[in-house]
Formats: C-alpha cells, structure tokens, sequence
C-alpha cells in the first residue's frame, strides 16, 4: 500500500483539524496540542455552531464549522476525530476521500464490516488511519513491553488489567447502544483488549460476560473477560462504570517475575510506577510523569511524515473490534442457555 506523505522538508507545523468537540477533545486533546511546537489546530467541526465557534475561539482558530463538507475543505493535513462512536463511519470514509489522515477515537466504529470498510477506503485514497488507543503510549507501559521481549520475567503467564470508573447513567451517548454500540466493554474494555495484545501477543481466543451490576441501562456497565494468547499465557481484564474507588493496575506475571504498572489508567499527567519484581533481586520501581496524549500524537505525525503505517493501525482497531464482538455474543448466548 502507498500511502500519501506530507514532506516534512517544507512543513513548518503540522497542521491539525478537530471533527467532534466533546470533553476528550477539549479537556485531553486541544490542550496537549498547544503544548507541542510543531503542531497546530487549524479548524474545527461540531454539528452544533455555537459549539464549534466556542471551541474555535477557546483554541485560537477563526476556522469553525457545522458543515462537515466544508471542513474538510479546510488546509490541515490530519484529522482527529472524537466525535460519537456512531459518527466515526461516515466521518473517517469522508475524510479519508478529501485527502486527511486520520486519528480516530476509540472504539473505531460501531461493528467490524464499518471498519473493514473504512480501512479499505483509506488506503484507497493513499491516507493513514490510527485509533487513539493512548494507553500504550506511555513510556512506562512501552518499557514494560521491552522488558517482556528480552525475556526478563520469562515465559509470560498471565496479564491481567483493571479499568474502572464511577460513570452514573446521563444522557451521555454512551449510555444509548445505537450511538455508542455498547457501554463499559465498548468504552473502557476496548483500551484492556488493546493493551492485552500489546502484552501478550496475538489473541487466539476470548470470552467473558457483559452484563449490569448496578446501572439498570440499556448498555452494559460491567465486562470481565479472559483471552488466550497465540504466544503463551493468558489475559485477563475488568471494566466497569460502578466503582468510585478501584485501583486500576496492570500485572504481568511470568515464570522468573512480574511487572506492575500503577497510576497509568485512567490517570492523566500523575507520576506512573513500574515495579519490577524478579527471582534473586531486591524489588526495583520506576517513576515517570507522562502526557500519553502527547506521545500518540508525536507517534502519529512522525508515521505521517515519515510514510509508515502507524503504531496503532486501523488494523488494530479492528482486531480490537472483532474480539468484542466475539466476547459480547458468548456473553449473550451464555444469558439465554
């Protein structure tokens, strides 16, 4: 596949356009993007004007937009779409056809044949399409990877991985299946699923329940699932939206020691821990402050300039997608057994 570069020859800054104006984009996104020298917002889009002009003046641009078309008309070279799940479909096949690469929230689309679909319209148009699965991106999460390769803790035995918040239903789209296509498996479990493969290797296979502990809505506000990797070993991960005070870690355990990853979940710009615990030697932590943000979007534009597919592909996504699949129809046919 020949993918479409941007020269980074003459580019003096990266210029970036923002469809979907939300609390990620505004609180996570467009804050991160000031912060970095060679990057730049260019235009916006919300399908609400006045929400597109505040957004527009709260960032410094003059180029706001409700009508998508001309958008993308607009001179960026990418897009981040954060946008609701329902509008990635038609938002990234658009973009991909005005020439923008992009950078897509997660999960990538409502089903698997959306997103096989959008990545076949993006290489047709030569364009690079990237999920914003952010939690691989910290330095410590890729450390923890490294370590796992040169076979430090050994054959890999389990990874287990913890994501819960406290999210009370709301008229927030994610509590509405046809615009979000699922609730905390959808939302969190997509991040869990990423970063088990990220881990452990290729899934082979994956099942669990999704099912509604406290929140009585019409998407799941609790998921568990436990996979199998092509590798060795096996992952396991929670998701909720009904805990005020969960711990959220990551552990992985393999046949010489184990790794443990704190305050990298759900935590933004806090002091990360990697404790490495291994047969013979004293336990050894690490400490680091990240913006994971900032690392996606640096990784995304140098893929960009550099013409490589980037570190978490469309393809990803959709690995990502299929296996929530699977784990929500064994889910559903365990319920009616």
């Amino acid at each position: 596949m020949k993918l479409q570069k941007v020269s980074s020859g003459t580019l003096k800054k990266f210029k970036w356009g923002v469809a979907g104006c939300g609390k990620i984009a505004e609180e996570a996104f467009l804050p991160t993007l000031q912060l970095l020298k060679k990057s730049k917002l260019t235009a916006v889009y919300s399908h609400k004007p006045e929400r597109a002009k505040a957004i527009g003046d709260k960032f410094g641009t003059a180029n706001y937009f409700s009508d998508y078309s001309k958008f993308l008309e607009s001179d960026f070279q990418a897009v981040y779409i954060s946008s609701i799940n329902s509008d990635h479909y038609w938002q990234v096949i658009e973009a991909a056809k005005a020439g923008k690469h992009i950078l897509c929230e997660k999960p990538m689309a409502i089903n698997s044949q959306q997103a096989e679909e959008m990545i076949k319209i993006c290489e047709e148009n030569n364009v690079q399409i990237a999920i914003n699965f952010t939690q691989r991106f910290h330095p410590l999460v890729k450390k923890a990877r490294e370590l796992i390769s040169q076979g430090i803790i050994g054959k890999i035995v389990s990874v287990q991985i913890n994501f819960n918040i406290d999210l009370p239903p709301s008229q927030n789209f994610r509590f509405k299946i046809d615009k979000s296509g699922g609730g905390a498996l959808r939302d969190l479990g997509t991040h869990a699923i990423d970063l088990l493969r990220f881990f452990g290797s290729e899934i082979v296979e994956i099942n669990g329940y999704a099912d509604n502990v406290i929140y009585n809505t019409e998407v799941d506000d609790f998921a568990t699932g436990i996979v199998k990797f092509k590798k060795s070993g096996y992952g396991y991960f929670n998701v909720s939206y009904n805990s005020e005070k969960a711990f959220n870690r990551i552990e992985i355990l393999g046949y010489k020691g184990s790794i443990s990853l704190d305050k990298i979940i759900n935590y933004r710009n806090t002091p990360a821990k990697l404790s490495i615990n291994l047969k013979g030697e004293g336990k050894k932590a690490f400490r680091k402050r990240a913006n994971k943000f900032a690392y996606t979007i640096k990784s995304f534009q140098k893929s960009v300039l550099n013409n490589e597919v980037p570190e978490a592909s469309g393809h990803d996504g959709l690995i990502n997608l299929k296996l929530m699949e699977e784990l929500e129809k064994n889910a559903a046919k365990r319920r009616t057994d």
